[in-house]
């Protein structure tokens, strides 16, 4: 069964995208959209071969003619027909060295990092990639942030490329009190680094508030 997160990458996938699933695992998000018809095709690819390995015996079960690239990313993808791309599962500064292999036939990205939001909202927008629509959702006790990120400009300003644009407020009380948790345990001489904080604080009650 899928779970929460990729189904919720699913759900932003369009009938009309060609898609790759880069760092597939076992493939099951491909498999899914392949057997429930959500776009035109459907593409697979990891940069570790067993993971692929058993992504291909799980495309072969399901009865299903799917590609699976062995890749590092782009590198070694040479398909115009794919439009669209899924980067999930890893950290920032991975999804970030993808992007700069992406070819300029793919207009669509679904992402969902790992780590460091803000850093990725800041540097997609240096790179003019634009945040279209932002999805939290909480899996098994864990918040996942999903990312449809597009060519096509949007402006954006501090606070949405700190905190982005879901406006989940049980996401933002938890952002609050791991800032709480945070300020809590630095010294009273640090006083910068305690302004900071305290401004966060104020940021994220400002939001909670609106949401």
């Amino acid at each position: 069964m899928l779970n929460k997160k990729l189904k919720t990458i699913a759900s932003l996938i369009d009938k009309n995208d060609t898609v790759l699933d880069i760092g597939c695992d076992h493939a099951y998000l491909a498999i899914y959209l392949k057997q429930n018809n959500l776009c035109k095709d459907v593409y697979a690819s990891d940069i570790n071969s067993n993971a692929l390995k058993q992504a291909n015996k799980n495309i072969k079960n399901a009865n299903l003619n799917i590609i699976a690239y062995l890749s590092d990313g782009f590198r070694n993808i040479e398909n115009e027909a794919i439009n669209t791309a899924v980067i999930s599962g890893m950290g920032t500064n991975t999804i970030l060295d993808i992007l700069k292999y992406a070819p300029s036939h793919i207009n669509k990205f679904i992402i969902s990092s790992n780590n460091n939001h803000a850093y990725l909202r800041k540097k997609l927008y240096k790179n003019k990639l634009y945040i279209k629509k932002e999805i939290v959702i909480l899996d098994n006790n864990k918040y996942y942030i999903i990312m449809l990120v597009t060519k096509d400009y949007l402006k954006e300003n501090k606070i949405s490329l700190k905190y982005g644009k879901a406006n989940n407020k049980d996401y933002l009380k938890f952002l609050k009190t791991k800032e709480k948790d945070i300020l809590a345990k630095i010294p009273k001489t640090k006083i910068y680094t305690r302004l900071k904080h305290q401004k966060n604080l104020k940021e994220l009650t400002k939001l909670i508030e609106k949401s």
